[in-house]
């Protein structure tokens, strides 16, 4: 499968959010990482055994885009570090969203 185009890491249907991501199991901290390849690197602490990092990844979503754990899905990925997800109609955009997605807007 081709990589997204570059911007397309992020995109709108209605309220709902979908992200393209490149995850980085294992990592110091969690966080995101720029955008790599047209997608979003995450960074987590989790390993990526038992289905720990997607299930870390779904709750960091959730927390950091203020909405119940339910209502982030894995669309793709579920067994691959690159990975689709949707959040249902997000609380707030975190600080490192706008910022990224404005540099990827930008003229």
């Amino acid at each position: 499968m081709a990589a997204p185009a570059a911007g397309a890491w992020c995109s709108w249907e209605g309220k709902v959010l979908r992200l393209e991501i490149r995850v980085q199991p294992r990592a110091s901290r969690n966080e995101a990482a720029g955008i790599h390849g047209g997608r979003l690197r995450l960074r987590l602490t989790s390993p990526a055994v038992e289905n720990r990092a997607n299930s870390h990844l779904a709750a960091w979503i959730a927390e950091e885009f203020h909405v119940a754990p339910g209502r982030v899905l894995l669309i793709r990925g579920a067994h691959s570090r690159n990975k689709t997800v949707r959040i249902d109609a997000p609380g707030r955009l975190p600080a490192w969203f706008r910022e990224l997605h404005a540099a990827a807007t930008a003229p």
